[in-house]
């Protein structure tokens, strides 16, 4: 007997709940579960030891000597552990934050000297320059600056960082079309390893001063650093989805707007196209009057915490993810600020399961080279033992300034994180993983970053950096007795 009108009409309402359950319910479900289960754990890493944001490079030292907010103070505090060292034959390294991630503030057995506290901050309105404490947080910069009606010129995504650590790293962000930080330095004061400070710039001392922008604390101690600052600006933020072979062209054709401020990329992690497909991130100059309002957290950042968390070993969660970031995140528009873009600290998506860790390697190919080397490591990524997390993509212009440079032209960036058991099997499988990347970049006529994992061959690293030798000749000029060391330069540079 063929079903009433009304049974059809109950039919279908419960297929149509069954729908919005499975296509609603579940996501929302999903979600839900994700947060319940975020691990916030914070690592503690054994007294008498230092070590990283790897939680890999735990290591015993000799001593950690914080050194103080105050100038004079400093000199004194480091002048003191130098004649330490000295005195016992020791290495020094030297800490900020710590977010690099393969034992570059790391000597074992030696002395560290903790920058964290000299994070003093003077504006010279005169000069219209910041003078910042290698020590100051970003944040901290971006909180003092803020209502100056001023910005940072050149920074890393995440406040996190120190200033010193990221000059010695020569950062770069996705402020586009832009060199590295090191290129808005005009000077800073150095302590070398006979505890003497001299002034380096590029006209007094300008050989050092390219050697210790991105030099890995081999040369001596930022003390602090005198820097360029911009105009906080009023942003209206708009997004693209696009296929990702598209993405090279599109990003440089409306970066070259010069209304806009910003500009990143993202590769979509998607099983189902996995970096098939891209978003483009422009924000563009809003030329309201209306003042501008003060820092704050750009978004509902538990939210975007849990999105992200949920694609943590997870395909369903990856789909998820991108799925809303292109309906919701490309999509939106929307005002902001520089500051309130650039104030945002790492752990709004950071790991807090004590047994993984997250790692990130990045590679630099030239602006033609993208698309092919995207299509290069798209299948050594789909084969790769190691949980992709995300791929970012940012526009980087050659390095003027810096002597162990990465950007030797105008590259694209990617930025990979991956997620992975905190175990020395797990980084060995990253390490194979990693060294075929750097290949592909290399064979594109690219390069890849410093700061982290140290899984690079000496050959791949020579050939990324054939200035390697002359920059590690340079080191023992200016540090005969080799008193700044860390992992990386016994690992490349003896």
């Amino acid at each position: 007997m063929p079903p009433t009108r009304s049974r059809r009409v109950r039919l279908a309402l419960l297929a149509a709940l069954c729908l919005f359950a499975w296509f609603v319910g579940r996501p929302v479900g999903f979600l839900a579960w994700t947060a319940w289960n975020d691990s916030r754990g914070v690592r503690v890493i054994p007294e008498g030891a230092t070590g990283d944001v790897s939680g890999l490079e735990d290591t015993a030292v000799r001593g950690i000597h914080v050194i103080p907010l105050e100038h004079e103070a400093a000199v004194s505090a480091l002048r003191e552990l130098l004649d330490q060292a000295a005195e016992q034959d020791l290495q020094v390294s030297i800490a900020g934050a710590r977010h690099s991630m393969g034992g570059h503030t790391v000597i074992p057995d030696g002395l560290v000297a903790d920058m964290t506290e000299h994070r003093k901050l003077v504006f010279d309105e005169a000069g219209g320059f910041l003078t910042a404490g290698s020590g100051a947080t970003w944040h901290d910069v971006l909180m003092f600056l803020d209502p100056l009606g001023l910005s940072v010129e050149v920074m890393q995504s995440n406040d996190s960082f120190t200033v010193g650590g990221s000059l010695s790293v020569n950062c770069h962000g996705w402020q586009h079309g832009r060199e590295p930080v090191a290129s808005t330095v005009q000077s800073l004061r150095l302590m070398l390893a006979d505890g003497s400070v001299v002034e380096c710039s590029r006209d007094q001392n300008p050989e050092l001063f390219s050697l210790v922008l991105g030099g890995y604390g081999l040369f001596g101690v930022i003390l602090d650093a005198t820097l360029r600052v911009v105009p906080n600006e009023r942003y209206q933020q708009a997004g693209t989805v696009l296929p990702a072979e598209d993405l090279g062209a599109t990003f440089l054709a409306r970066a070259a707007d010069p209304t806009v401020g910003l500009a990143i990329g993202r590769l979509s992690i998607d099983p189902d196209d996995f970096l098939g497909e891209a978003i483009l991130r422009v924000l563009k100059v809003d030329p309201s009057d209306d003042p501008l309002p003060a820092i704050e957290p750009s978004g509902n950042r538990r939210l975007r915490r849990t999105i992200f968390r949920g694609s943590v070993g997870s395909d369903y969660g990856k789909g998820l993810r991108w799925a809303l970031e292109r309906r919701f995140g490309a999509q939106a528009g929307g005002a902001s600020t520089r500051n309130a873009e650039l104030a945002e600290p790492v752990h709004v998506y950071a790991n807090g399961d004590l047994s993984a860790t997250e790692l990130l390697f990045e590679a630099f190919v030239p602006h033609a080279e993208l698309d092919a080397y995207r299509r290069a490591i798209r299948p050594i990524l789909e084969r790769g033992p190691c949980d992709l997390l995300n791929v970012t993509v940012r526009d980087v212009r050659e390095d003027q300034t810096s002597f162990l440079r990465y950007a030797t032209q105008d590259v694209f960036s990617l930025v990979m994180l991956f997620h992975l058991e905190r175990t020395a099997e797990a980084d060995a499988e990253l390490a194979a993983l990693t060294r075929k990347l750097i290949d592909a970049a290399l064979d594109r006529g690219g390069s890849y970053y410093l700061p982290y994992r140290l899984h690079a061959t000496r050959a791949q690293f020579e050939r990324a950096y054939p200035m390697a030798q002359e920059f590690f000749a340079a080191k023992l000029r200016f540090d005969p007795s080799g008193r700044f060391q860390n992992r990386f330069y016994r690992t490349y540079g003896r």
